[in-house]
């Protein structure tokens, strides 16, 4: 069960939703920690002057806000306290707005909101409401002292607080260089057009995360466990490098790239070994005894 992050209510209206803060994700990435290779001792971090080089003892470290290319504002920890939000434990509903009008660019970091305090009325009152109405809730609230703009959102029997990137934030289209939102303009054919849209279908599958796995953090894990097993936990392995990179198909006409994807039947969705490989070995005996070395006549040396 993870740990609750805070308890309060959902308030909209004259409606307040008692409820209880809890992260919906867990971290499962591989973490690496710095040794020295000559006795495995770890590395710390040292805290320095970057012009001088020389070390910089607690007291004398400040917070300064860069407001001009090598200009600060030193502010105290008093200050910054000071101008934090104040913490509440109210997820302050502002609009209800359609789910499709948030942009993915937008979702930050997903809760899970549970009923507290036999709440469990008003709240699935407040998520059948939402499902049926298409609609997601806009709110404020204030987690870690940092004022949040977050999205209410059903999620199956659940209610999940997403928090939001504020709109500053994203950046904006015209920063970079798109082709033309006009298909012609953009050079693709009703043809080309036609062939993607029946690879999207042939491919197409309920969305089921449990299909898909960190295969680097499996491989690494799995070598770490090897490791340990065979005692070799306090040295440096030498390893051989992966297999020769499989060289990309060099098409350049998009259509015939589009052609040999749907004559693949949608290999990719379907999954599966094709069956080509299974066997090769399959006329070798397992009982066929290894070849005998050949005899060698020893010479004796002659006194």
């Amino acid at each position: 069960m993870p740990h609750m992050i805070w308890k309060g209510a959902i308030s909209f209206g004259l409606v307040h939703v008692p409820v209880q803060l809890y992260p919906a994700t867990q971290s499962e990435k591989v973490g690496f920690n710095l040794l020295d290779k000559r006795s495995m001792d770890p590395i710390g971090y040292k805290q320095i002057n970057k012009n001088t080089g020389k070390d910089v003892t607690r007291d004398n470290i400040v917070r300064g806000f860069e407001y001009e290319k090598g200009k600060y504002v030193v502010m105290t920890d008093a200050e910054i306290r000071a101008a934090n939000p104040e913490s509440t434990q109210t997820v302050d509903i502002l609009s209800f707005v359609d789910a499709p009008d948030i942009s993915f660019l937008s979702l930050d970091t997903p809760y899970y909101l549970t009923p507290d305090r036999k709440g469990e009325k008003v709240y699935a009152l407040l998520r059948d409401a939402l499902k049926d109405t298409g609609k997601v809730g806009i709110a404020s609230v204030v987690l870690h002292n940092k004022q949040h703009l977050a999205a209410l959102i059903p999620v199956g029997p659940a209610l999940a607080l997403n928090t939001l990137r504020w709109g500053d934030e994203v950046r904006d289209f015209s920063q970079f260089t798109f082709p033309d939102e006009d298909t012609k303009k953009a050079g693709v054919t009703p043809k080309e057009l036609d062939m993607a849209k029946r690879l999207i279908d042939d491919m197409s599958d309920a969305w089921d995360p449990t299909k898909y796995h960190d295969t680097f953090r499996d491989d690494i894990m799995a070598l770490v466990e090897k490791k340990v097993k065979e005692g070799k936990v306090a040295e440096v392995m030498k390893f051989e490098e992966g297999g020769e990179a499989k060289a990309s198909a060099d098409i350049l006409d998009l259509s015939e790239l589009l052609k040999r994807s749907l004559k693949k039947g949608g290999a990719t969705k379907r999954g599966g070994s094709s069956g080509d490989d299974a066997g090769k070995d399959a006329g070798k005996e397992a009982s066929d005894e290894p070849a005998r070395p050949a005899r060698k006549t020893a010479r004796r040396k002659r006194a």
